[in-house]
């Protein structure tokens, strides 16, 4: 890595994990890292703001933006679009600033080709049941949708292996500790081809 250049941390999961909570709580904790604003297609929800949350734009736009290579990963979940911009990415590691990129699998498997030095985390939950429990706890999806985001996120679990990083958030404060662990590079014991983490994820792919 070039000396003074930032860390980017790369972390994903599957809709539902508790990936934004733990995103949110770590970077109030550390005022050193910066979050990296993704574009999206998705409709703003109630509470959400335009530049602090996501960059909210048309499918136009953001087809027009990618053909044009603003973005440094892009992809598409469920029906809507997701991506990083490339610029503001590279300008913000370029000023020595620790940068967290919360995108999908899909995503990750684009910035790891473009920058091999990123740092990737996934979260998992503890269970399945558990999973359920907190996509119909958030009230802010369908039942229709809730149930093809359960039927997807085997499919996305699926995808622990490719990350450096595998946190299990089972109690959310051991979570976030895990979380602020591997940001330090103190996280060894959080591998992800750690003893036992195998047979775990076994069960909740079964």
């Amino acid at each position: 890595m070039t000396p003074g250049r930032g860390r980017l941390f790369v972390i994903a999961a599957p809709s539902g994990a508790g990936k934004t909570s733990l995103v949110r709580a770590l970077m109030e904790r550390d005022p050193q890292l910066h979050f990296s604003v993704s574009h999206t297609t998705r409709t703003q929800r109630p509470n959400e703001r335009e530049g602090h949350d996501y960059y909210f734009v048309d499918r136009d736009t953001f087809r027009n933006m990618a053909d044009a290579g603003h973005f440094l990963e892009h992809a598409q979940v469920f029906d809507n679009y997701y991506a990083t911009g490339r610029a503001p990415v590279e300008q913000a590691l370029a000023q020595g600033k620790d940068l967290i990129l919360e995108i999908d699998w899909q995503g990750a498997q684009q910035v790891r080709k473009a920058l091999p030095e990123a740092v990737t985390i996934f979260v998992l939950p503890p269970s399945k049941a558990a999973l359920e429990e907190r996509l119909r706890n958030r009230r802010t999806d369908s039942g229709e949708v809730i149930e093809r985001r359960l039927s997807d996120a085997v499919a996305d679990m699926s995808h622990w292996p490719e990350f450096g990083y595998v946190i299990v958030n089972d109690r959310f404060d051991q979570a976030l500790a895990d979380l602020q662990a591997v940001v330090a590079g103190k996280g060894e014991h959080l591998r992800g081809d750690r003893p036992g983490l195998d047979a775990f994820a076994a069960g909740l792919l079964a």
